[in-house]
């Protein structure tokens, strides 16, 4: 199992951002939550098989739907938490 931490920064509060995570990450059968975070960057937790995360990384990189200026960092964690599914977890 594959287990990151992804930061999305850029406008990316208030356009939907963590509602069309939510939905990718649903459908790649990613689990974890996302986030809205107090310096305005949107924080993704994403674990799950190897394809399906690095699907979700490629997705971001991509750009994340109604975003602007979208830098993204991704890196590896080591939490032991499990998630159960994908949520969207309010900051």
């Amino acid at each position: 199992m594959k287990r990151v931490l992804i930061s999305l920064t850029g406008k990316v509060q208030g356009v939907g951002c963590r509602h069309a995570t939510l939905t990718k990450a649903r459908a790649l059968g990613v689990t974890g939550y996302v986030t809205n975070c107090r310096d305005g960057s949107v924080e993704v937790l994403a674990q799950g098989s190897d394809i399906a995360v690095n699907n979700l990384i490629a997705w971001c990189e991509v750009g994340v739907p109604c975003t602007e200026g979208l830098t993204v960092t991704v890196g590896e964690d080591e939490a032991d938490d499990i998630y159960l599914d994908f949520s969207i977890v309010q900051s």
